[in-house]
């Protein structure tokens, strides 16, 4: 058990990532705070996690907003008198598009959510993290690091880059205080967001859809994609006390797409 006892407060909880992040919490001992815009997805996973209600917490949260943050912060404390990690799932990541094709007004709403709105979140944590120490866990992305070829999601990647440059001044920060930063790059994740893509480009090529899969699966070392579940199980490992020396580093979770 991973987390038992501890409390770890998860943003951007929806039906993929944030859901398998909220319940690799509570399979792990811990206790879950979620946090997403929409309550009905908060309440799908927090039943679906812990059907008894003893271990999970929600609040509708928009990370734009600092008083909002500020308040899923205080429901950690409130129902279970601690912050031990926070892990930042909430991003705007339908944007997509080059630099010869972008709205910049858009590209400023992606960078509210995905930089500001992650470091409004992790303020909001700290007077909690500050009191045993604990983890920050920003997930960010492969094309932060390297440009994928089947799509154009430039925004996207330029936020994510920043918040990954962003980690390295917050783990010297918030060492002193034993407060670790680390990020979580996924690559490829099957999930609803992937098997979306892959329906849709079936579609529009009029191909079968384990024709799309076979491209994304040709170009990772392993045999399958890396699952929302996998990269759960990373920010879960970097949340708890078995990380406890790692801080300032970039993890990437791709089955072997790309290796650095």
């Amino acid at each position: 058990m991973l987390l038992q006892g501890r409390t770890v407060i998860v943003s951007g909880v929806g039906a993929g990532l944030g859901h398998q992040v909220a319940a690799t919490v509570v399979g792990n001992g811990g206790n879950a705070v979620l946090g997403a815009r929409t309550e009905a997805s908060l309440a799908a996973s927090a039943r679906e996690s812990d059907p008894g209600g003893t271990r999970t917490a929600y609040r509708v949260t928009d990370i734009t907003d600092e008083t909002q943050c500020e308040a899923l912060a205080a429901l950690a404390l409130e129902r279970f008198g601690r912050i031990d990690a926070v892990v930042h799932v909430a991003a705007w990541d339908s944007c997509f598009g080059g630099l010869q094709d972008a709205d910049f007004a858009t590209w400023q709403g992606v960078l509210d959510v995905n930089l500001l709105g992650t470091l409004r979140m992790t303020r909001a944590c700290l007077p909690g993290l500050k009191k045993r120490g604990g983890a920050v866990v920003f997930i960010g992305t492969q094309s932060a690091v390297a440009a994928p070829s089947q799509v154009r999601h430039a925004a996207y990647a330029a936020s994510k880059g920043a918040l990954t440059s962003a980690m390295y001044s917050l783990a010297r920060e918030l060492g002193p205080d034993r407060i670790r930063v680390n990020t979580v790059l996924p690559g490829w994740m099957w999930g609803p967001p992937v098997r979306a893509y892959v329906r849709s480009a079936a579609r529009a090529e009029g191909v079968p859809e384990a024709e799309v899969l076979g491209r994304l699966t040709g170009r990772v070392a392993l045999p399958d994609l890396a699952t929302d579940r996998d990269v759960a199980e990373a920010a879960v490992f970097l949340a708890s006390d078995r990380a406890r020396s790692i801080t300032g580093q970039s993890l990437l979770v791709n089955a072997g797409e790309l290796m650095r």
